[in-house]
């Protein structure tokens, strides 16, 4: 993936794995509503073994063909292309197995078809998501300027009034759902725990470890002090934002308190990613003075 972002110079272990982390962040925005749809969970156990095949080769015929004329330069050739589209449908695959992990869909008793395929029909949108992520979330050129990158992204409160916009909006879409529901009650507090971990870690990797748009305004210089608070401040925001949607939506009518804590932390992981990503998507291009 990462030889076919930029042109073919020597690149930094760090300039790869940023480019890895903005592929991550990038199949998570775009296929967390899937990961997280019952619909999506059952195909997997229908969809018939060639029909998964045939699902696989469609995914990386799109992959080829975005990698191919999306953002590359002229002079990639057809392997580099081709070395990237595998290595993007690999990391989808994993991502999906990792995601279905956590929040219990797959695990250790389970049928093997049924996990095979569950994962292999979640992570073609995940795929694209990984490819879409890394080669259009990037920092942009005009952050590289001077005036630009000492910029300091503006206020704690204006940085949180964007935290929470951007944790509602992804919030809002699944709230609503079932699914959410069966998660948060399904999962044991150990389940909980780690899915909570695994959700700081993608925000702090959102905010300070992928050069993802916008990123550099945000977090500069703090030291992994500031990287400490500023990703336990973020994922607060998801908790509380993922309470007041469940809230307004009726999930906490006649919940156990357990109950409670078990969807706020599941859907925590959608709010957290909308609080980290999302303030810099909804922030844009704009140059702060703050």
């Amino acid at each position: 993936m990462p030889r076919t972002r930029k042109a073919p110079a020597a690149r930094s272990v760090g300039e790869s794995l940023r480019e890895y982390g903005r592929g991550v962040a990038g199949g998570l925005l775009f296929s967390l509503p899937l990961l997280y749809t019952m619909e999506v969970w059952q195909a997997g156990f229908v969809m018939p073994p060639q029909r998964q095949l045939a699902y696989v080769v469609l995914a990386m015929v799109l992959l080829l063909g975005y990698n191919r004329y999306a953002g590359l330069h002229p002079d990639s050739t057809w392997a580099e292309v081709a070395i990237d589209s595998v290595e993007e449908m690999g990391i989808g695959l994993l991502l999906s197995a990792v995601v279905l992990a956590l929040i219990g869909r797959i695990g250790a008793g389970q049928d093997l078809a049924e996990v095979v395929g569950q994962i292999v029909v979640e992570s073609v949108t995940v795929a694209i998501g990984v490819s879409v992520g890394t080669a259009q979330l990037g920092a942009s050129d005009d952050e590289d300027r001077p005036g630009m990158e000492e910029s300091p992204g503006g206020s704690f409160g204006g940085q949180l009034t964007l935290a929470v916009c951007g944790a509602v909006l992804f919030a809002a879409n699944v709230a609503p759902t079932e699914e959410i529901v069966h998660i948060g009650v399904e999962l044991s507090g150990l389940q909980l725990a780690g899915l909570g971990v695994a959700t700081m870690v993608v925000g702090a990797l959102v905010l300070f470890f992928s050069d993802f748009y916008g990123s550099r305004r945000w977090a500069r210089g703090e030291g992994m002090v500031g990287v400490l608070r500023g990703t336990v401040i973020t994922y607060a925001v998801g908790l509380a934002t993922s309470a007041v949607v469940l809230w307004l939506f009726g999930r906490f009518d006649g919940a156990a308190p357990v109950s409670m804590v078990g969807l706020t932390v599941a859907l925590a992981v959608a709010s957290t990613l909308g609080a980290s990503a999302g303030r810099l998507l909804i922030q844009g291009g704009t140059n702060e003075e703050g």
